[in-house]
């Protein structure tokens, strides 16, 4: 039987996941360093300019002071000297920024010193950080470019390695899937230990060896149990047939008949299990076999074959089995009528009672549980069987609830 999974929303790969990050990681790591080397570098340019700005002034002040003239640059009370520095109240040398990234007000600094006491003129001089500031476009297009070089390796070496890592964890998903659908043979391989994902690995894998030896044990106790069972339960058949006719007589026939169909059916799911289980093929006509096969249930149940049914390729003691069981199932644990359809290479068989009960259609059947108390009471053995002989014949049967109630399974054989 096949599990569906109800659709949802795109996946996005986990490598591009990774690969996303990086990037945005490295876009804010650039980012930041830029921002942080811009300020500092800018910082130390104004300081720089600062520093000439005073020693020009000191210069430019020994001369005026020495010679009386002004040195190249230096002027007295300049129409456009800021008014921090226009009205000093000291003679110490003072600085100050002007201008910005106008093109009509080159960036720079002030440098400026009162010749004398107040009133005096005050000596002030510009230093231009043009060229600072052209170094530090060029540094910050520098950063760029190297940021977008380095994006441009990192992103597909990230996607690179979370490929690898995408990849491992597929192999650990596909083999826990593997498992959950009765795999108990499958193994993720990787035993390397380098990492936690290696740790996952082979966690999935020793879960993988406890399950197996479990189901193995299960499996063997159900075999050990029924081919017991089988030679008391012939001897009280026998028995049963010594007793003189009456209601005792016929009541313990009937239950022995019960346990040995159970104790039949055991032996059946644990050659199925064991794999011992091999398909005898005929080209038989599907509808005739269908027929057969609600026939020999000996219940009340409609069938229609009017639809073009085909001759298949299976074994058909076998699919009488799957289709005897599920017409035996729908009137156990549904309501009539129970209807069996056959077109084409597909049998549908259904009920009009609750339906299946969620953990089945989630799970599939599984032994001795019946689901919902209001389907009835049962050993859970005949779907069960029916499942694993649809296998054996390399067919497939769903289950599933119709929308006006009722469960439907169907079962679909190769062509």
């Amino acid at each position: 039987m096949r599990s569906f999974r109800r659709p949802g929303p795109r996946r996005i790969p986990l490598r591009w996941k990774i690969a996303a990050l990086a990037a945005a990681t490295g876009c804010l790591v650039a980012a930041s360093v830029g921002v942080l080397v811009h300020v500092w570098t800018a910082t130390d340019i104004r300081e720089q300019a600062e520093m000439h700005a005073s020693n020009n002034v000191y210069s430019a002040m020994e001369t005026y002071r020495r010679t009386g003239t002004l040195s190249d640059g230096a002027e007295l009370d300049p129409p456009d000297l800021p008014a921090s520095l226009r009205n000093l109240t000291d003679g110490d040398r003072h600085t100050a920024y002007y201008g910005g990234l106008d093109e009509e007000i080159p960036p720079g600094v002030w440098g400026a010193q009162r010749v004398g006491g107040p009133g005096s003129p005050v000596l002030a001089l510009r230093v231009s950080m043009n060229a600072g500031l052209y170094g530090l476009r060029q540094l910050d297009m520098t950063m760029v470019v190297a940021s977008l070089v380095v994006l441009a390796v990192t992103t597909p070496l990230a996607a690179y390695g979370a490929g690898l890592l995408a990849r491992r964890l597929r192999q650990v998903s596909e083999t826990a899937g593997r498992i959950s659908a009765g795999d108990l043979d499958a193994r993720s391989g990787i035993t390397e230990g380098r990492d936690e994902l290696d740790d996952i690995a082979a966690t999935v894998d020793h879960m993988a060896d406890t399950l197996g030896r479990r189901l193995r044990d299960e499996r063997r106790f159900t075999a050990d149990v029924a081919h017991e069972l089988r030679t008391p339960v012939g001897g009280l058949l026998a028995t049963a047939d010594l007793l003189p006719p009456g209601e005792t007589e016929d009541m313990l026939r009937a239950r022995v008949r019960d346990l040995r169909g159970l104790v039949e059916d055991l032996l059946e799911i644990s050659r199925l299990d064991a794999g011992a289980e091999r398909p005898v093929s005929d080209r038989v006509p599907l509808d005739a076999v269908v027929a057969e096969a609600v026939t020999r249930t000996g219940l009340p149940t409609e069938v229609d074959a009017t639809g073009q049914a085909e001759h298949v390729e299976t074994d058909p003691r076998r699919l009488e089995r799957i289709v005897g069981n599920l017409v035996v199932n729908a009137h156990r644990h549904g309501e009539t009528p129970v209807q069996v359809t056959v077109e084409g290479s597909t049998v549908v068989v259904r009920d009009h009672g609750p339906g299946f009960p969620a953990d089945l259609l989630r799970d599939g059947p599984r032994r001795f549980q019946t689901g919902a108390a209001e389907r009835g009471t049962g050993h859970g053995l005949g779907l069960t069987i029916a499942v694993g002989q649809a296998r054996v014949l390399g067919a497939e049967l769903h289950f599933a609830n119709a929308p006006d109630g009722g469960a439907v399974a169907t079962l679909h054989l190769p062509s």
